[in-house]
């Protein structure tokens, strides 16, 4: 890979690896939601207060993804692989992909009515998303040319 994307790629997995603790959606952090509530959705009924309000534990929740693939771009980072980094992009915007589309599922009107408060000022989503966004981008960049003497 070339020299700017190790550190583009370095620079993402920073910056996913803290948007993995910062709130994503209201007071929603990725620390709330179970990776179980991600496989078989939100429960019926449930309001954005108590999803926030779960108490899941560390391996079990959608941080442990985030970081996940926050360690999987920092090891394209440092070895070159561009395996890793696939996988990393692939899982992290896969984890909010799936977290948004079963939060949709079940507040998705409550969404769509008070998204100018619940999207302001979420640093985490910002942070993860615009980090795997960036690195996806970083991974379409060619390969080096072998210089020829």
């Amino acid at each position: 890979m070339r020299t700017f994307v190790h550190l583009v790629l370095f620079a993402c997995a920073i910056a996913v690896a803290i948007g993995a603790f910062l709130p994503v959606v209201g007071g929603i952090s990725p620390g709330d939601v179970a990776v179980i509530d991600l496989r078989d959705g939100f429960t019926t009924g449930v309001t954005v207060e108590q999803i926030e309000n779960q108490a899941v534990t560390f391996y079990t929740s959608m941080t442990a993804l985030l970081l996940g693939a926050a360690v999987l771009l920092l090891v394209a980072a440092l070895v070159g692989s561009r395996a890793a980094g696939w996988l990393g992009v692939i899982v992290g915007i896969g984890t909010l992909a799936v977290f948004f589309w079963r939060l949709d599922d079940r507040v998705g009107d409550y969404l769509r009515d008070n998204y100018n408060a619940l999207l302001a000022d979420r640093w985490g989503l910002y942070l993860a998303g615009g980090g795997l966004i960036i690195a996806l981008l970083a991974l379409l960049v060619p390969k080096e040319r072998p210089t020829v003497r």
